[in-house]
């Protein structure tokens, strides 16, 4: 018995009408698509003002956050600048005492997230009063 074996043929796709589709697709959300921005949030920034209270209490926890991103406890630097690092140095500060004010003092320069960081480690650790000190701008 004698097998033949059928040539094997490529089967061949064709693509053109599965391109037209796409590209129909692509034009018709194009159009259909609004580029209006409906998610835009409006806020309106804190401002301070001159009759603000400029010292913080005596009791009160003072969190300063330096340019370079570097931390103060009370005036006390920090020996590295971990979020960790300054949850030890607020607890020995503190101890368990939750009902103080926090102030955070942070450098105009200093990063958004070191003064973040700060703020979540005063809120992990229970603190509910958490100020920004401000200055008031001289031509106020």
């Amino acid at each position: 018995m004698q097998l033949k074996t059928r040539s094997k043929d490529q089967p061949e796709i064709n693509l053109t009408s599965l391109i037209d589709v796409v590209l129909l697709l692509l034009i018709f959300f194009m159009v259909s698509t609004s580029f209006v921005r409906e998610a835009e949030i409006n806020l309106r920034l804190p401002e301070a003002s001159a009759n603000a209270q400029s010292e913080a209490p005596a009791n009160a926890l003072e969190i300063t956050v330096t340019e370079a991103g570097a931390y103060l406890v009370n005036g006390r630097p920090l020996v590295n600048n971990e979020r960790r690092t300054l949850r030890a140095a607020i607890e020995r500060v503190l101890g368990e005492e939750r009902n103080v004010p926090v102030y955070i003092r942070a450098d105009a320069n200093a990063t958004h997230q070191a003064v973040v960081t700060a703020m979540d480690v005063a809120g992990q650790l229970g603190f509910v009063n958490v100020n920004i000190a401000t200055v008031t701008p001289p031509d106020a």
